[in-house]
């Protein structure tokens, strides 16, 4: 049935049929998790000419960041690529752009409009491309979290600490809260700051990448941390084991990354004698533990850059950016695989496909501003404030 003729029956469309339909998109959700294996190719062969076409048309007025987990069809028309923050911050800096084109999420084209100027315009080419670990934590919930830390008596000591991978409410209520934002490169950076304003840290919304920067990077143990899970009254917690932990881990993670287990090291050492095992630290603890290297998407790529010739290499990361380095590195002869045996992609960062990327970009370029992405002036004030602690830590 279509929309029209369920008008016609007076029959009104649930949103998630239209979702389901293709009809509508929620900005906030994820598509699943699915793994498809290997990424259909664009359907329309036109397409890259398009887009090249769209994008020379509108010049110096557009500007497109790739996220590294993008599609290699998409991430040729990055002007830039980079995690997260760094491309904001490359938004940021390109003031004259009229229109930021962002290849990546929903939280990263959020913390593009918070960091770039009134004028400029972020665009995200699919509303739909969502990120399940920062909708793993809404602002009610945290805000109910809150209610639990001061009925315990400890909400005065405690400093969040959240995960750039969030949405713009929760980084609002972290600068509300006299907290700061971190990325996986600077965690450590960040979670020793907090330890010198407060006792305590609640750190949202990735609990592995708080667990590992805590106990790999820190020093403490297993059991000063705990896991709350806003699905539980208190969050799973008594008041006794809130006051004596030091790390309050918000229960969320990332589909891709908490995927990797302490079986998939040791399968593929089996299976690659002298291979070097790298992971991001949002995998588990114990992928972490097993790992030889751990470190950011950037420290990923520096990594193999200055690797020997002939080395080889167990990546824990999304597959895109493998086969990237795959194939990047493979003339130097080095050996580059996935960690896991099961391919895994990314879903919602591949929904920004190149034909999403070429509607954008030619809508833009005839003067339609579509999928405009905006936070408003009080959540942007408070999210910014959390930024800008992160960009001032020692």
């Amino acid at each position: 049935m279509t929309t029209a003729q369920a008008q016609e029956l007076d029959v009104q469309p649930t949103p998630l049929a239209l979702l389901l339909l293709g009809r509508e998109a929620d900005p906030r959700s994820e598509r699943g998790v699915e793994c498809p294996g290997d990424l259909p190719s664009p359907s329309d062969p036109d397409l890259v000419a398009r887009a090249r076409a769209a994008k020379e048309k509108l010049g110096d007025k557009v500007f497109v960041l790739g996220h590294h987990y993008q599609r290699d069809e998409v991430i040729q028309f990055a002007d830039v690529t980079g995690d997260s923050f760094k491309l904001a911050r490359d938004a940021a800096a390109r003031p004259e752009a009229e229109y930021i084109v962002f290849c990546g999420v929903h939280f990263m084209a959020e913390s593009a409009d918070i960091l770039t100027s009134d004028d400029q315009k972020v665009v995200l080419p699919d509303l739909a491309a969502g990120c399940s670990m920062a909708d793993m934590a809404t602002a009610e919930q945290v805000a109910e979290c809150w209610d639990v830390l001061t009925e315990a008596g400890i909400a005065d000591r405690v400093v969040p600490v959240s995960y750039m991978n969030s949405s713009a409410d929760i980084k609002a209520f972290t600068g509300r809260h006299g907290g700061t934002i971190c990325t996986s490169s600077n965690a450590e950076r960040a979670l020793n700051w907090a330890f010198e304003q407060g006792e305590k840290v609640l750190f949202l919304p990735d609990q592995h990448l708080g667990r590992n920067t805590a106990v790999r990077d820190l020093g403490m143990s297993l059991e000063d941390c705990v896991v709350y899970n806003p699905h539980k009254p208190n969050g799973g917690l008594t008041a006794e084991q809130l006051r004596d932990a030091k790390m309050i881990l918000w229960r969320g993670h990332c589909s891709v990354h908490g995927r990797f287990s302490l079986e998939s090291v040791e399968d593929v050492r089996a299976r690659i004698p002298g291979v070097n095992v790298l992971v991001h630290p949002e995998c588990r603890h114990e992928v972490v533990a097993a790992a030889d290297l751990v470190g950011s998407t950037e420290y990923i790529i520096k990594a193999l850059e200055a690797a020997p010739a002939g080395s080889k290499w167990a990546i824990g990361t999304e597959l895109n950016l493998v086969r990237r380095l795959a194939n990047r590195f493979a003339p130097e002869g080095k050996e580059i695989v996935f960690l896991d045996r099961t391919v895994c992609f990314c879903s919602t960062m591949n929904r920004i496909d190149l034909p999403h990327l070429v509607w954008a970009l030619e809508s833009l370029a005839e003067g339609t501003l579509v999928n405009r992405i905006e936070v408003d002036e009080e959540t942007e004030a408070f999210a910014k404030l959390a930024l800008e602690r992160m960009l001032a830590l020692p």
